[in-house]
């Protein structure tokens, strides 16, 4: 587990609940200040709690991060009833090392050149503040709060929640 250099106790949680997430849905601001979000293939975060993406030079969201560069990354698996919401700031890379570094044979579907396509290129999300949802999976569980929920009029327990300073 990376330490991730973060101070918060709720932040290796965080962490923890994405990992296994690959696809993040990432929101920017376009440059008539609305939100566009779009499916994003995630990297596993780096040591310093930094979370890696792909992307095309030739983008719409290139032009949106070097306007605005501030992102919000939705992480989602409902089978797991986890949902993990990431705030920060977006650095585009270039490095050719850290590309080669971080690429693996899957990206090859969205970048068929590979790491010596001339457009490729990572962004970097540097993360400031993040939240999560853990609820209970178990179909039982479920049942249970709803049932208890309806008999005693409190809403079910709707598992671990916690705000998480990143920055």
């Amino acid at each position: 587990m990376h330490q991730h250099g973060h101070n918060d106790p709720n932040a290796g949680k965080l962490y923890e609940l994405i990992k296994d997430v690959k696809i993040a849905m990432m929101t920017t601001v376009e440059t008539d200040g609305t939100l566009h979000s779009r499916p994003m293939y995630s990297q596993e975060a780096d040591e310093h709690g930094d979370l890696w993406f792909f992307t095309q030079i030739q983008s719409p969201k290139m032009t949106e991060l070097s306007r605005d560069n501030e992102v919000n990354l939705g992480f989602s698996d409902p089978s797991s009833q986890t949902y993990v919401s990431v705030s920060g700031k977006a650095e585009i890379v270039r490095d050719k090392a850290k590309i080669e570094e971080k690429w693996s044979e899957p990206l090859r579907a969205w970048f068929p050149k590979g790491v010596d396509d001339p457009q490729i290129a990572l962004i970097r999300v540097h993360p400031a503040k993040g939240e999560y949802w853990d609820s209970p999976s178990s179909t039982i569980v479920h049942l249970y709060g709803y049932a208890k929920a309806a008999l005693t009029g409190q809403p079910p327990h709707p598992g671990d929640q916690a705000k998480v300073n990143l920055g």
